[in-house]
């Protein structure tokens, strides 16, 4: 359910020349903060990419070996269920991270120190993940190359394949998890300094501002059959779709499409979030499509058109800078969704 949101109170033909002026300017903007941009391993959490109830669990046995970090964790768990404790698969993994029985019998641990090793709750759960990637770091910490990588692959692939190849093999089933996870941790991770710039974002924009005074239709898509109408999340997948990135259809998964620039270091083409709990990512309920200026391109709720809409709401939860690869890395489908593997 989408709220009502501020009128901006500018008018179309103004806003049109705002764009046109934002649109020339992102390719110099991300000319001049590329160079910028910090470097370094961050292992600290970005706000409310976890949910609140799981940050502190996740935080703690995210450092509990070299080889993975809080956000690196993260990644994971959102992979493997989108947070879901309740999720099922159709090969039987279970729980918040996809254990399967069997595995969960030789690696579950009792995390909350209750006195048993439920797959089911988060508080055992999340740490045997920790652990078990813990226990494939040490098999695999004689192996050249980077142990983080390394580790994945054994989770993935097992071990002995890692031990064989001197390194991630080439199983492209095996590699391609490396890279997702990895790339999702950057969605996860605080960021520390500048948030790379994109350079697609212009063509983005450039979609979205011919949209503006199109009807909203809930669920819309811009297909024919619906009018050319979008809704939220459906307008700034269309937008992205026209420079060659595929985002998720949902405003809660378009999140982990990239990193999180700050308030401060927003620029044009950055996606910005809404929620009604600010803590808990999962929660989105709304995105548009930044232009600068305090503004973003938004289509609203039934009854408005696309439009201009101040960003500065106190439902604001923070924004992503989409990446290609962050985009190609989020899940298609959940545990337990019809055609779920």
């Amino acid at each position: 359910m989408r709220k009502v949101w501020l009128a901006s109170g500018i008018g179309i033909g103004l806003c049109l020349s705002f764009v046109a002026l934002l649109v020339v300017g992102t390719f110099s903007a991300a000319a001049g903060l590329a160079s910028g941009a910090g470097g370094g391993r961050a292992v600290g959490l970005a706000k409310g990419a976890v949910p609140a109830l799981y940050q502190p669990i996740v935080q703690k046995w995210g450092n509990l070996c070299p080889a993975i970090n809080p956000a690196l964790l993260a990644a994971q768990l959102y992979q493997e269920s989108g947070w879901d404790p309740t999720a099922k698969s159709p090969a039987d993994a279970r729980g918040i991270a996809q254990f399967i029985p069997g595995t969960w019998a030789a690696h579950g641990v009792d995390g909350d120190k209750d006195g048993d090793r439920d797959i089911w709750d988060p508080a055992d759960a999340i740490p045997s993940a920790a652990t078990y990637d813990c226990e494939l770091a040490g098999y695999v910490k004689k192996v050249p190359g980077d142990p983080t990588k390394n580790m994945l692959a054994a989770y993935n692939a097992g071990s002995y394949a890692v031990i064989k190849y001197g390194g991630v093999p080439p199983y492209r089933e095996t590699q391609n998890y490396v890279k997702i996870i990895t790339t999702l941790e950057q969605s996860f991770a605080k960021p520390v300094g500048r948030v790379q710039p994109s350079r697609q974002a212009a063509g983005a924009i450039y979609f979205a501002q011919k949209k503006l005074g199109t009807k909203y239709l809930w669920g819309g898509n811009g297909t024919a059959d619906q009018g050319g109408r979008f809704d939220c999340s459906g307008l700034t997948q269309a937008a992205y779709r026209t420079v060659d990135i595929e985002l998720p259809r949902v405003a809660n998964d378009q999140y982990n499409a990239g990193p999180h620039p700050s308030r401060e270091e927003l620029l044009p083409g950055d996606l910005v979030f809404f929620s009604d709990d600010l803590t808990n990512s999962r929660t989105i309920r709304h995105v548009g499509l930044y232009v600068g200026g305090g503004y973003m391109i938004n289509a609203p709720y039934t009854g408005a058109v696309i439009r201009f809409d101040k960003i500065d709401t106190p439902d604001y939860f923070g924004a992503t800078r989409v990446t290609e690869d962050g985009a190609k890395a989020l899940p298609k489908q959940r545990p337990g969704e019809p055609g779920g593997a």
